[in-house]
């Protein structure tokens, strides 16, 4: 923790769940208000996809320099300039027309998603108590949940009212807000920026390994959400129903990342924990194609489920770089898991909307299944080098 720079928790924790939550804003929000895209822009269901792998693509690829950029630029201005980039692509949205308006509005908000996690990690390991990191990084993964639970509650309401596109405007004047706040909250940390060119480092073998578990849980958690509309939809679920789904996995995410960040610590290896949760959500989606027209309860205990198990592993992996050195160093870690996480986020969608197209959501969710049992392969080599990095600690001390 830097001694010369003080930071109130409240202020800290109110900072972090606006920066992890409003970027993902657009995500839900496809998810949410898809039907009603696809039919004004007349759309095919696979472009939904298409326009998550736009927007996570930017983040995925940007990801891999924003860490750097972040140990350059400094907190401050990390945080000030992911508020604005979220404020340009929501004013885009809606003063574009057509569905390259939509794909340009949404490239600049995956610019915004690269910065999240290495500014707030960052913003984590300079100012917060040794033993508040991992709540704290818990906590404010849980920002990204509290997105999920604002666009069920509010996005279909607001394009109700007016349209989809007014109903990201809404969103505009609450980011200006933040920017404003953010400026007279957040101390400069100019002193603590190195002197050294941003460049983008080589991963370690544990920090790839950690990467290729969260490219499953992203490349899973983008299809399961960009779908579930659609999916409701053939199921006969309402469009208010599919709002409370939606409602319901922020909900209960925020609750998994909340405690089980924290808890995972006090795990042996927390990567123990994160192929628990990864089993726990095979089940879910296995649970999930059992929903039929007339009994949507397997429904809503899949959405239940993958909110509980895959919501959690982000902010346990990322936890894990705050904790274990081994990693390197926070801001560049941090943008190597960002970058596994979004390119996930990136493949999945147009991949699992092309197998639905093909051969319909039986066979596509059990592509997902697949991908997370190799995620599962994934974690257990990790944890097998965590196991004898420390074994040979000793002998090396």
């Amino acid at each position: 923790m830097h001694n010369q720079i003080r930071v109130s928790e409240p202020a800290l924790t109110a900072l972090l769940l606006a920066a992890m939550g409003m970027p993902m804003m657009v995500f839900y929000a496809v998810g949410v208000l898809g039907p009603e895209i696809m039919w004004t822009l007349q759309l095919p269901v696979a472009a939904l996809g298409w326009l998550t792998t736009a927007t996570f693509g930017v983040a995925a690829a940007a990801s891999l320099v924003a860490g750097p950029l972040v140990s350059r630029i400094g907190v401050r201005c990390s945080l000030l300039a992911l508020f604005v980039l979220v404020a340009l692509s929501f004013g885009l949205i809606r003063m574009t027309s057509g569905f390259y308006g939509l794909l340009m509005a949404l490239l600049v908000c995956g610019l915004a998603q690269a910065l999240a996690n290495p500014s707030t990690n960052q913003a984590i390991a300079h100012w917060a108590d040794p033993e508040r990191k991992a709540f704290l990084v818990g906590l404010k993964q849980s920002g990204v949940q509290l997105s999920a639970l604002l666009a069920g509650a509010l996005m279909p309401l607001l394009a109700g009212w007016f349209s989809w596109q007014d109903a990201f405007l809404f969103w505009v004047p609450v980011l200006i807000v933040l920017v404003l706040l953010g400026a007279r909250m957040i101390p400069s940390d100019q002193s603590d920026r190195p002197s050294r060119p941003i460049s983008v480092i080589r991963p370690n073998r544990e920090l790839i390994l950690l990467a290729l578990v969260q490219l499953g849980v992203g490349l899973t958690l983008s299809s399961f959400m960009t779908y579930l509309g659609v999916f409701a939809a053939e199921m006969g679920v309402s469009p208010s129903s599919v709002g409370l789904m939606v409602m319901l996995f922020g909900v209960i995410g925020v609750l998994a990342r909340t405690l089980l960040t924290p808890l995972a610590r006090n795990w042996p290896d927390e990567s123990l924990m994160l192929g628990v949760l990864i089993v726990g959500a095979c089940v879910a989606l296995s649970v999930m194609q059992l929903t039929t027209q007339a009994y949507h309860l397997p429904l809503w205990s899949a959405v239940t489920g993958i909110g509980a198990t895959l919501v959690a592993t982000n902010a346990i992996a990322m936890s894990m770089l705050l904790h274990d050195p081994g990693f390197g160093e926070v801001p560049r870690a941090s943008g190597w898991l960002s970058a596994g996480f979004f390119t996930g986020f990136a493949l999945g969608p147009p991949g699992f909307g092309a197998l639905v197209a093909t051969w319909g959501f039986t066979i596509a969710l059990w592509g997902l299944v697949a991908c997370l049992l190799l995620a599962l392969v994934a974690v257990v080599m990790l944890a097998g080098h965590r196991r004898r990095r420390a074994e040979l600690a000793p002998a090396s001390g």
